[in-house]
């Protein structure tokens, strides 16, 4: 299986903007009333959030981490939230877990009083500033927002710096078989890929196709061509034999190019003698009231 690849994102705002700074931490150890900016506590009183976005953890990474955190400690406190009788991890468990596995007895943590949005915000914005990832767990992350905390994807895309098409394409990777999107998080196929098989309805076919991706290791471009010769009506298929490449090619410029200004799938289904039917895609209610409140401005013109 290939380790998982660090890349570098740019934010905007980041990390620092979500943290409320109109509230100071409080040294929720052994001092209720002494306030702190960073303190230590046991490492056993210190707990990861279920809620976490993150689930899987590269180890040869923790394992370098804890190596340096042998030799020069842990540099950053990690962000909690103090609960009953333990501290929940908001931000910094790759630090938490790498500093078990150096044996440490104690760890530094700044103490923050937040609502769960927050919460949920700053674990995003962490974890994709700092380690990647992987696409699924990104979904995940932009789908609890949108569905717990009511975030239009106009509104995530704005809080965290990305497109509007950025968010849909990557909420819509959870549309696929479960055992696709594992193959994902394995590197087995790529995002690409995978946008590609969400064209095949049948969970079983979309599993069986990237299966077929992986052994056959199929470019992108391969796999579109051969869903789309797959879902082709015979008679289709047939008119579309006799459209040279030149042409072909031609409508590919232009799915892209439609594609870019719905920001959504746009595939052109043309058929011999200048006929044919365009599909746009959409993803949710909402999708589909941007695309036609688009089309109406566009008639308007």
């Amino acid at each position: 299986m290939a380790t998982a690849k660090k890349k570098s994102h740019g934010l905007g705002s980041g990390l620092n903007v979500l943290i409320p700074q109109n509230n100071p931490p409080k040294a929720n150890s052994e001092n209720e009333n002494e306030a702190a900016v960073d303190f230590m506590v046991p490492i056993s009183k210190v707990e990861p959030d279920r809620e976490q976005p993150r689930k899987f953890f590269n180890e040869d990474a923790l394992q370098e981490l804890a190596e340096s955190i042998k030799q020069y400690g842990v540099f950053q406190p990690l962000l909690v939230q103090k609960e009953k009788d333990y501290y929940k991890i908001i931000a910094g468990e790759r630090r938490w877990r790498a500093a078990k596995i150096a044996g440490l007895k104690e760890i530094p943590v700044i103490v923050k009083e937040l609502s769960d949005q927050e919460i949920a915000e700053i674990q995003l914005i962490e974890n994709i500033q700092r380690e990647d990832l992987n696409p699924i767990e990104i979904a995940e992350g932009y789908r609890q927002l949108i569905d717990k905390y009511g975030f239009t994807q106009d509104e995530l895309a704005e809080k965290i710096s990305k497109s509007r098409t950025a968010i849909t394409n990557t909420l819509r990777l959870l549309k696929l078989d479960e055992r696709v999107r594992q193959m994902i998080v394995d590197e087995l196929i790529s995002t690409g890929h995978a946008r590609a098989i969400l064209s095949i309805e049948d969970s079983d076919k979309q599993y069986e196709f990237a299966q077929k991706i992986f052994d056959e290791k199929m470019s992108v471009r391969d796999v579109e061509k051969a869903i789309k010769n797959m879902q082709k009506d015979p008679k289709v298929k047939k008119d579309n034999q006799k459209i040279d490449k030149k042409t072909e090619a031609i409508y590919h410029s232009l799915e892209e190019n439609m594609k870019q200004i719905m920001g959504t799938k746009v595939t052109i289904q043309a058929k011999n003698g200048n006929q044919g039917k365009v599909e746009i895609e959409y993803y949710s209610q909402d999708e589909l009231d941007r695309i036609v409140n688009m089309i109406r401005t566009i008639h308007k013109a």
